[in-house]
């Protein structure tokens, strides 16, 4: 937790408004164990398994919601079309500059690819805002090599939040369960010089964008042919990479 309590310090977020944030946590989780073991919801039975007091079971309860399923941006998709996209890609596999209008290979055909939805200019300036891509009179460029919005710390929170707890429950769910476990490895090393933490961060990345561009592929596919599942369900991929001075507290490894 040393790194999450670091964020929040410095986000101005001290232990009192995290510790009263939680109660809705615990209180929602709570009662999703109760129903998974076939046992009654009832304020008594939340407030023994939670730990929460029976009144701010029942003032949470009555002020509480369900919570909405945030699916991923548009921007996001958008995004990774272009840079996954074989129409969108010049010979030598880089992401093409894309005319901003046009009814062939334009941003506007690519957002409209996506989603008919929301008109490709709202999409664009998203974009710009996020600092993801840049205009060059007509012309649109990427300006980054993957979704990290540069400049929206809410878009930032909700990544590290939808990385970060889908991470945890693949954990949570090897800990606590005996069905299959999912792929949750990773590899550490010590002992290694500043200039050998940077060789290694690069090689991260680009062993990331191979995987990146082939779970894409085979995701997207996937989607298509899984077009009226009945009960669909929802996948994330991911890896992280971090390094620091050997010695240094908060964590968690080793």
């Amino acid at each position: 937790m040393a790194p999450v309590v670091r964020w929040l310090l410095r986000s101005g977020v001290q232990y009192g408004a995290f510790a009263a944030a939680l109660k809705t946590v615990f209180l929602e989780v709570a009662s999703e164990e109760l129903q998974r073991s076939g046992k009654k919801t009832t304020d008594s039975a939340v407030s023994v398994l939670s730990g929460l007091h029976r009144k701010d079971v029942r003032a949470i309860s009555a002020t509480s919601h369900e919570p909405e399923l945030k699916s991923v941006s548009l921007a996001s998709q958008v995004f990774t079309r272009w840079l996954t996209g074989a129409r969108y890609r010049d010979a030598t596999g880089k992401p093409r500059s894309l005319p901003r209008l046009g009814e062939r290979r334009s941003f506007e055909t690519l957002a409209r690819e996506v989603s008919t939805d929301v008109h490709p200019r709202t999409v664009l300036d998203e974009l710009v805002r996020l600092g993801l891509v840049r205009l060059r009179g007509e012309m649109v460029e990427l300006n980054a090599k993957s979704f990290v919005p540069s400049s929206d710390q809410s878009e930032l929170a909700a990544l590290f939040a939808a990385n970060a707890g889908d991470h945890l429950a693949a954990a949570v769910h090897n800990l606590t369960t005996t069905q299959p476990r999912f792929l949750e490895q990773s590899v550490f090393a010590d002992g290694l010089s500043d200039q050998s933490t940077k060789e290694l961060h690069e090689i991260a990345r680009a062993l990331w964008g191979k995987a990146f561009e082939r779970m894409v592929a085979e995701a997207t596919k996937r989607c298509k042919a899984d077009s009226d599942a009945p009960n669909p369900n929802r996948m994330r991929f991911g890896v992280y990479y971090y390094d620091e001075p050997q010695g240094e507290s908060g964590t968690g490894e080793p």
